[in-house]
């Protein structure tokens, strides 16, 4: 059964740092699209950052020059190093796998999904 394993998660002030881990079962991790995505109370989910097949990564707008994507091909994981975190970043975290050939942030994109790992940031 294919399955995604986020761990990583916590709480932290504002300006701290977190490194969140998606660990993959069943499958190589370069041979599709995956994302992190988040969901903070009461708001809809949300793409945070992805990674295509190449390498190629891709940031929202709120994320981009704090958060870092990469990939570790050996341990087969997807990381998320998060950087001057805010409150605002405040949600649960999901890793999740694509099913299209071409790679977007867009939640219809992506058919597997991790539990999620809570990400608490205070002022």
């Amino acid at each position: 059964q294919v399955q995604l394993v986020e761990s990583g998660g916590g709480s932290v002030e504002a300006g701290g740092s977190l490194k969140l881990s998606c660990a993959a079962s069943e499958y190589r991790i370069n041979r599709y699209c995956l994302a992190w995505f988040r969901q903070a109370p009461g708001k809809d989910r949300e793409g945070v950052a992805l990674m295509g097949r190449s390498g190629y990564s891709y940031y929202a707008d709120s994320v981009k020059g704090r958060f870092t994507i990469s990939r570790d091909s050996a341990k087969n994981t997807l990381k998320l190093q998060m950087d001057n975190l805010k409150p605002e970043d405040t949600a649960v975290y999901y890793c999740a796998r694509g099913n299209k050939a071409l790679c977007r942030l867009y939640q219809a994109d992506y058919d597997t999904w991790g539990q999620g790992t809570q990400v608490t940031v205070s002022s």
